[in-house]
């Protein structure tokens, strides 16, 4: 017969993925949608005027002021301390070591409060040895902003632990033995092959520090609710903004609290649409979706 040893003609293909996709498209509108309904509120609900009002009212400005001054110091914290924690944590093995990643973990899983009621604890009453230590070295705690400072690295510095423990064990160990074995020392191989290809995660994790502790309201409530001049502020008795609106809720005022809460989310997407820009743009030392530089 002719036809005896043809294949048979390649039928095609049906699109089995395409319900797959739906789903995750589904699930993932849900869930962003979820996410930007708080945000509609918010700008629905207090109009431009007053918003506009909240951003130019010296109350809401100096709040402003105050919360990104500390996360600041709590991010420029977490770049010091942080960064070469989670890289031990990532290199090198020890006795109790999931002892000292549980207890790293354990402020991001209790609630906020308990952190600040133990730090005033061992640091605001009067008599306690820390107490004493931190006053007699001009660090006093309560309600000023090292308060604040101290409140948020507990709260957030964690994240910059565990992403960069994450991104540290990521680097392939060939890659430093390699550079190793070209004579490169301990620090040159960290700062010129580990760093560079950890850094993506590195800075999700510093971004993550950010956005907790600019968010942190349970233990500055108990430790810094109202901070006065000291140290490196100067200015005028405020708050965090996260205080302050509470605090404008609390007065019933909710236009206040919503053109309030808008001023600050303004802030905070500028700075994530900034990063997300600068991957597209090739100004971060990384091309989206890549993790080495």
């Amino acid at each position: 017969m002719s036809g005896e040893g043809k294949a048979p003609p390649p039928r095609r293909r049906a699109h089995r993925g395409t319900p797959w996709l739906a789903l995750h498209l589904v699930l993932s509108g849900s869930l962003l949608l979820l996410l930007l309904l708080p945000v509609y509120a918010l700008f629905t609900y207090a109009p431009p005027s007053e918003l506009l009002a909240a951003a130019s009212n010296p109350v809401v400005t100096t709040a402003i002021g105050l919360t990104l001054y500390a996360s600041g110091l709590t991010v420029l914290a977490a770049v010091v301390f942080a960064i070469p924690f989670g890289y031990l944590l990532a290199r090198r093995r020890f006795p109790g070591r999931s002892v000292v990643e549980s207890a790293v973990a354990l402020p991001i899983a209790v609630p906020h409060l308990l952190v600040g009621l133990g730090l005033f604890l061992v640091l605001a009453i009067p008599g306690t040895p820390l107490y004493r230590f931190a006053n007699a070295v001009g660090f006093p705690v309560y309600d000023t902003i090292w308060g604040v400072v101290l409140v948020m690295i507990v709260v957030s510095v964690p994240y910059t632990v565990l992403a960069s423990q994450l991104s540290f064990q990521a680097v392939d160990a060939r890659t430093v033995e390699a550079a190793r074995s070209l004579g490169a020392g301990p620090v040159n191989a960290f700062l010129t092959v580990s760093f560079p290809l950890a850094l993506r995660g590195i800075v999700t994790g510093l971004l993550l520090t950010w956005a907790r502790a600019v968010s942190e309201i349970g233990g500055i409530l108990i430790l810094a609710y109202t901070v006065y001049p000291g140290g490196p502020y100067t200015g005028p008795v405020t708050s965090t903004i996260s205080v302050l609106v509470y605090n404008i809720f609390q007065t019933g005022n909710l236009r206040d609290a919503a053109a309030v809460s808008s001023v600050f989310l303004l802030i905070a997407f500028a700075l994530f649409l900034a990063v997300r820009l600068g991957e597209r743009s090739g100004w971060v030392p990384w091309r989206r979706g890549e993790l080495v530089p």
